[in-house]
């Protein structure tokens, strides 16, 4: 079977008759970046995600496509829906806003159900737009109750944000080559505190130094001595028309100096300097991390839940 070519119908998948799926490939990061793109213009009237996010998704360590990914194709080829489950929890169901209300999304939510509990998931997480009112209904339908919420914030840069010199014994410059592995290690580290799972430094790598949009002159770095103690990871996506943060974390032996803060704003003046008047980045309620945004003058542009529920393992 040529790549690309449909198969048939994964019994016992309940698809209308006119519609056909097969695991997903790496070739398919454009149409499910158009796919997913789709999704988010009805939904918030722009497209957010990036193709890279969408190419890192499908290349993922631990990830299986012939196993953890389906697409479905109408009658004419068309990419009409998807999902998968990430490594961990975490699951992705889209469908596009053309093919809604034929009963695709909750067969999709029966394949990820059961493709976790066949790998032997004990949870599983959908993140839902919290204007997207159907979804959640969906979710709710199946037992799926709100786990966290996540707040994308923003940040308006009409001038070029003032940065305060850092604390005593600290210095901060660029990322540049040769700090990926600190990065790794600081970022997990201070992740470990509400994340369920630590990621392999390969998988890491794969949704920030690795993704084409990451941008070293926008990421500086802290340290202390020789130790790399905070950090900013940030992404240059010039379809967004403003800059965004990927990742965040200060040690924990050097929190409450005003590290991060220092450090956001210094992202922030980068971005300014290369012509971005608004600067975004997502942070969600385990982190305890919005009061730190807010003070920087950060606000929330919108929000979004996840949504878990406890799966029936057999055994």
């Amino acid at each position: 079977m040529t790549q690309g070519q449909l198969m048939p119908d994964l019994s016992p998948l309940p698809l209308p008759p006119s519609y056909r799926c097969r695991p997903a490939t790496a070739a398919d990061a454009e149409a499910v970046h158009q796919l997913v793109a789709a999704c988010e213009r009805e939904l918030l009237g722009r497209a957010d995600t990036g193709l890279d996010s969408i190419a890192a998704d499908l290349t993922l360590p631990g990830l299986d496509p012939a196993l953890d990914t389906l697409l479905v194709h109408d009658a004419a080829g068309m990419l009409a829906g998807r999902a998968w489950m990430n490594p961990g929890q975490r699951a992705e169901v889209d469908v596009h806003p053309d093919h809604r209300d034929r009963g695709l999304g909750s067969a999709l939510l029966d394949w990820v159900e059961a493709r976790a509990v066949g790998s032997g998931r004990e949870r599983m997480s959908q993140t839902v737009q919290d204007n997207d009112r159907g979804a959640a209904a969906l979710l709710r339908s199946r037992g799926y109750g709100p786990l966290v919420t996540q707040w994308l914030l923003e940040i308006a840069l009409p001038v070029e944000p003032v940065v305060p010199p850092p604390p005593a014994g600290i210095t901060v410059r660029p990322f540049r080559p040769g700090d990926e592995r600190a990065a790794h290690q600081l970022t997990e580290d201070a992740f470990d505190e509400w994340q369920k799972r630590r990621k392999s430094y390969e998988e890491w790598a794969r949704h920030t130094i690795e993704r084409p949009t990451f941008a070293p002159a926008i990421s500086p770095v802290a340290f202390a001595g020789e130790a790399m103690v905070g950090a900013v990871l940030s992404l240059d996506v010039p379809s967004l028309g403003e800059g965004y943060v990927e990742r965040v974390a200060v040690r924990r032996d050097h929190r409450n100096r005003g590290i991060a803060r220092l450090l956001l704003r210094e992202s922030f003046r980068a971005f300014h300097r290369q012509g971005q008047r608004t600067c975004t980045l997502w942070t969600h309620s385990e982190t305890g991390a919005l009061s730190l945004y807010e003070r920087v003058g950060m606000t929330v542009r919108r929000s979004s839940t996840v949504y878990s529920r406890a799966l029936r393992v057999p055994g």
